[in-house]
């Protein structure tokens, strides 16, 4: 069982059931016998009744057994050799059964499971046989069950009792647990705000200490992350500004510099558009990260974004003699999200294939609508023929500024943040990307994107949004 709440419901019932079966087990074996006692007074009353009968007859046995009903709570009637009740009183049905001696119907509804006792003895003058019938009263009863047969009404009660308690003792338990376990994947699905303890929640015991420190540590994590993703804002935006300057000095060094200096302007002018482009994508990292922003419900026609990336990197791709090639299905892809950043993410990927890829090759781009149980999915694969990556550098290549080496990293201009940011911007949709090795060689990225459930509606305002523009 995988269930906490099962483990402590079932632990508690099962051994509650076990408690009260072994208790009734030992209450039946320690019960007192009283077949003994029941025997020596069933042989007394008959002899007593007949002494009754033979001096006082039919009255005085009339009296005798009366008086035996009332002090021992036994019904008895004394019979004759002709079947004939000697006290005179209007015998049961069943008393006429035993003294005739027929057993008496199985059936447990006319007679259930009565204790009956008979004995038959010949009168004082050996001339007359008399046979008493005497039903015993009920013994002490167990769990709310008749004395003849076992208690199950009574177990039933006491097993469902106990099994209802169990219950909510274990939904009492496990609830804080279900509560912390729902915060941890809040937590862990970038909801920096999600905490586990109620307002109210002031328990002493160690799960409610568990809660609390795992409240500590989440509000630990938001204001760490929140000022890190704060502090690269701010020294981004604060680069700007000299980064501005150093453009506006470098068109009036190229003005008054001859051509012997007109390499190293170039030169200062690559880095400065470098580190213009490093300091745009930090911003989008870092807006990506706050963990603040919410997807806007705006509605986004996918294929068109994705065409519009492939027709951009097919020119790109054409200074190292590639190609890009796109499989887009006829038909409205509609997402919901920032036109702009899909874009970007998707951008990201070609992007990096087309540098990777080896010269003369074909970078492919697929789009693809898959059913899952959450809802439809547009999944976009981009293929390269490039060398790959070691396997255990997949997994990294979505961190900001990881790079399989730095020299291949000055040789095709990349710092590390592309991916990076198309991991954000996709998770930020509420989609995941993947990237995996290729057994022809090369790597394959799959990003997935949830789409938009159809109906005439959604249908109607995708036809209206325009196309997206590179």
């Amino acid at each position: 069982m995988k269930s906490l709440f099962l483990k402590i419901f079932l632990s508690f019932w099962v051994a509650q059931a076990l408690f009260l079966v072994l208790a009734l087990l030992v209450m039946l074996v320690l019960r007192p016998q009283r077949n003994a006692t029941w025997e020596a007074l069933r042989s007394t009353a008959l002899t007593e009744a007949i002494d009754a009968y033979e001096r006082g007859g039919t009255q005085a046995a009339h009296e005798y057994l009366e008086t035996l009903q009332m002090k021992q709570h036994v019904r008895a009637y004394v019979f004759d050799e002709q079947g004939t009740e000697i006290s005179g009183r209007s015998s049961q049905g069943w008393a006429e059964h035993v003294a005739a001696g027929r057993p008496l119907p199985p059936h447990p509804l006319v007679f259930p499971g009565r204790q009956i006792l008979t004995e038959s003895r010949a009168s004082s003058d050996g001339h007359h046989l008399y046979t008493i019938a005497m039903e015993l009263p009920p013994g002490p009863r167990l769990f709310l069950g008749p004395p003849w047969h076992a208690p199950l009404p009574g177990l039933t009660i006491a097993v469902l009792s106990s099994g209802l308690v169990c219950y909510f003792l274990a939904w009492y338990m496990t609830k804080p647990v279900t509560r912390l376990r729902a915060a941890t994947q809040r937590l862990a699905a970038g909801d920096l705000t999600a905490r586990a303890g109620e307002p109210d929640s002031r328990g002493r015991d160690e799960i409610a200490g568990l809660i609390r420190d795992f409240d500590t540590m989440a509000a630990r994590l938001e204001t760490l992350v929140k000022a890190q993703s704060r502090l690269l804002n701010d020294i981004s935006h604060e680069l700007r500004s000299p980064l501005a300057r150093l453009n506006v000095a470098l068109g009036l060094a190229r003005q008054r510099s001859g051509p012997e200096s007109a390499m190293m302007l170039e030169r200062i002018e690559l880095e400065a558009g470098r580190l213009n482009e490093l300091i745009g994508r930090l911003l989008t990292l870092a807006r990506l990260e706050d963990g603040e922003q919410r997807v806007p419900a705006t509605p986004v026609l996918l294929d068109d974004v994705v065409l519009n990336v492939a027709e951009d990197a097919e020119f790109e791709a054409q200074a190292r003699h590639c190609h890009v090639h796109s499989e887009i299905p006829a038909g409205i892809w509609g997402v919901r999200g920032d036109a702009s950043l899909l874009h970007s993410a998707i951008e990201n990927v070609v992007r990096n294939a087309i540098r990777y890829t080896h010269e003369g090759t074909t970078v492919e781009i697929h789009l693809e609508k898959t059913e899952n149980p959450g809802g439809p999915e547009a999944v976009i694969r981009v293929t390269d023929c490039g060398s790959g990556v070691p396997t255990d550098a997949l997994e990294k290549l979505f961190q900001p500024f990881y790079r399989l080496d730095d020299a291949r990293g000055r040789q095709t201009g990349g710092v590390g943040l592309g991916l990076a940011i198309t991991e954000r911007a996709v998770r930020f949709h509420g989609g995941r990307v993947a990237a995996v090795n290729r057994a022809e060689g090369g790597l394959l990225v799959e990003i997935h994107l949830p789409l938009v459930p159809a109906s005439p509606d959604v249908e109607e305002a995708l036809e209206s949004v325009p196309a997206v523009s590179s």
